[in-house]
């Protein structure tokens, strides 16, 4: 367990990076250290190859994240001579990753928190947990959240929570698909869901983590341009080869993971 920033733990184990935002004090709420924290274990985790899966999670039961620390006052004092804030930093780490990353969401997410679990990949949440985007009751609105949220859910439902600043319950996360699952049993879900992404080629998750990413904002004419160059890309991958040949032999592949 990584005490550099004890705001922020990282516990490696298993080839699972763990990210815990460690302020349960303040319902997980983030700071600039925080922030910077977490665009620091995105970059390692993108560079180790050894890594199958990072998760993403908040210390206690009661939070996930509640966003912007706003007790300190100095959330949303930014320096303006700098092109790029912390919070929208984070989002691009995770955009350029190629690891998995799923969140585990223990509790209320909310906020900037909303931003964090919808730039994870994939996304298991306690029962209890509740969502919700509350920037307008304190005269802000869900800005750069918008980025990464607004084409996970329905539209109407988007307009709601930002407009009202309402939450909702889990059970409406998971039917708008927000999330993968739901279980009051979080962690054995998440060791489930683990170990469903392991398992698998190394080689074709993070080069189709990628061609994901990319495909996701271009036409159909460039996504078809795009996407017929990767695939030969793929099939020339020692772990291609090592699948195909485990197929045909009948076994189990033993993945060369490049």
């Amino acid at each position: 367990m990584s005490e550099t920033n004890p705001e922020l733990l990282i516990e490696i184990q298993n080839s699972v990076m763990t990210i815990i935002i460690n302020r349960p004090e303040r319902r997980n709420a983030v700071n600039l250290e925080v922030l910077s924290g977490l665009v620091q274990a995105l970059q390692q985790a993108e560079q180790d190859k050894s890594l199958r899966a990072i998760v993403l999670t908040g210390a206690g039961e009661k939070a996930f994240c509640a966003g912007a620390d706003l007790q300190t006052g100095k959330s949303f004092a930014f320096d303006y001579s700098e092109p790029t804030m912390a919070f929208a930093n984070v989002f691009r780490a995770a955009r350029r990753l190629n690891v998995p990353l799923i969140g585990r969401v223990n509790g209320a997410c909310m906020a900037g928190g909303m931003g964090l679990m919808s730039m994870c990949d994939m996304v298991v949440a306690s029962d209890k947990a509740v969502f919700g985007l509350p920037e307008v009751k304190v005269g802000l609105f869900p800005a750069q959240v918008l980025s990464v949220f607004q084409h996970l859910i329905p539209r109407r439902l988007l307009n709601e929570m930002c407009i009202t600043g309402e939450p909702i319950t889990a059970a409406c996360a998971l039917e708008a698909g927000l999330l993968n699952y739901v279980s009051d049993n979080l962690d054995e879900k998440l060791s489930w869901l683990i170990s469903r992404v392991v398992d698998k080629s190394p080689a074709a998750i993070r080069r189709g983590i990628y061609t994901m990413k990319h495909a996701q904002s271009l036409s159909f004419e460039e996504s078809m341009a795009f996407t017929e160059s990767q695939i030969g890309l793929f099939a020339l991958t020692e772990d291609a080869k090592e699948g195909q040949l485990a197929f045909r032999e009948k076994r189990s592949p033993v993945w060369p993971g490049h």
